[in-house]
């Protein structure tokens, strides 16, 4: 089996945004359970100079499905815009995320291998082929917010571990 860059990239994300769905779901039972506020979880940090939870939880569906409209078009930049600050509006991001990536034409995705796409920040432009960008910029990217949510989550006391991160396994059948 030759592996594509839609195999290489598509059901990895759908598994960990899966899986981010559920760390928010338990999230939001924490709050609930000590009548914290959920800006309380949606705000923490593991520092200071870091993004909070409700930041890296919208990041991770910036890197997955963001990413590959930015392939499409040529030019990915980051996304500037405030993050939900509420667990709807979490898991919404999260859900819309799933649903777009459930539609990707596995032979579109395919043709993106090769286009010509750059990264866009101010005055800093980094040229890549599509596949360069989803492989080395955006899916480490990915995997680096949806890590450091999870560590949010961890760090302020909610009761998940390495089964939770993993969301759904895909096994042999």
């Amino acid at each position: 089996m030759t592996l594509s860059l839609y195999d290489a990239v598509i059901p990895s994300n759908l598994q960990i945004l899966g899986a981010l769905d559920g760390l928010i779901a338990k999230a939001e039972s924490f709050a609930n359970d000590r009548g914290m506020l959920p800006a309380e979880l949606i705000d923490a940090r593991l520092a200071p100079d870091m993004l909070p939870f409700g930041y890296q939880v919208k990041s991770c569906a910036v890197h997955s499905i963001g990413g590959i409209e930015g392939v499409r078009g040529g030019s990915f930049s980051p996304d500037m815009k405030p993050w939900p600050t509420d667990f709807a509006g979490l898991h919404a991001v999260i859900a819309d995320a799933i649903a777009t990536l459930q539609g990707v034409d596995r032979a579109e995705f395919g043709a993106l291998v090769e286009r010509d796409t750059q990264f866009a920040m101010g005055e800093l432009r980094l040229p890549f082929t599509g596949g360069q960008f989803l492989l080395s910029f955006s899916q480490p990217n990915f995997y680096f917010h949806a890590t450091t949510a999870y560590a949010i989550l961890r760090a302020q006391g909610v009761a998940i571990g390495k089964k939770d991160f993993l969301g759904k396994l895909r096994i042999k059948r």
